[in-house]
């Protein structure tokens, strides 16, 4: 078992509610297979709680009931699982182009039921079209000035980006301005998810897409 502290503990338990026993279980794949693939570090064990599972479950927060999420780039399902277990009323998919983490990916979405998930085993640019999102996710991706370009388009020109960085947020969204106008985004804005139940909140750059003639 992964130790949980006391105030992680506290934490999952308010966001994962009843499905808590699920997160643990996700977190006993990330600290065992996960590791052994090499989809996580062996150093990461002892995050594995507060740098990775609460970090990416809080932006929960930030997405609207029933919405469609993609996750792009999912790798170890960070944060496209946590957001399905916390949140069932989502529909998940998770865009992954390296095929041992899609297995892997596949095997733990299948061990924990998780009836709300999608895995597919595609590059983001490619999935366009395919996919119809109303939100899309990316944690440690890519820069935003590129990132913009394969999360955005995703969206079918009406929707969000809620992508998860680091204290840089601001400075990336500065350089990345043009061409998420371009690319029809209309609003840009930092945002803190978990103020209220994590040590070190999440920061997240949400991404508000409305190009011209699309409507809800």
């Amino acid at each position: 078992m992964v130790d949980i502290t006391a105030a992680e503990q506290e934490a999952a338990e308010k966001i994962f509610g009843e499905r808590l026993d699920l997160a643990k279980r996700y977190v006993e794949h990330l600290a065992t297979s996960g590791t052994e693939r090499g989809l996580i570090g062996p150093r990461e064990i002892p995050r594995l709680w507060s740098r990775h599972v609460l970090n990416c479950a809080v932006i929960e927060s930030a997405i609207a009931m029933d919405s469609h999420v993609a996750d792009v780039g999912s790798g170890a399902g960070l944060p496209g699982l946590c957001l399905a277990i916390a949140r069932p009323d989502l529909e998940l998919t998770l865009i992954e182009p390296l095929e041992r983490r899609v297995i892997w990916l596949q095997e733990v979405v299948d061990d924990l039921g998780l009836d709300n998930v999608t895995v597919m085993r595609t590059r983001a640019e490619l999935a366009v079209g395919l996919v119809d999102a109303d939100v899309v996710t990316a944690r440690a991706v890519s820069a935003l000035t590129n990132l913009a370009g394969l999360t955005i388009p995703l969206l079918n020109g009406r929707g969000e980006v809620v992508a998860i960085k680091g204290r840089s947020a601001g400075e990336e969204i500065e350089k990345a301005k043009k061409v998420i106008r371009k690319l029809g985004g209309v609003e840009t804005s930092v945002v803190v998810c978990g103020q209220e139940l994590l040590e070190e909140p999440t920061t997240v750059v949400r991404i508000i897409v409305n190009k011209p003639g699309k409507s809800a």
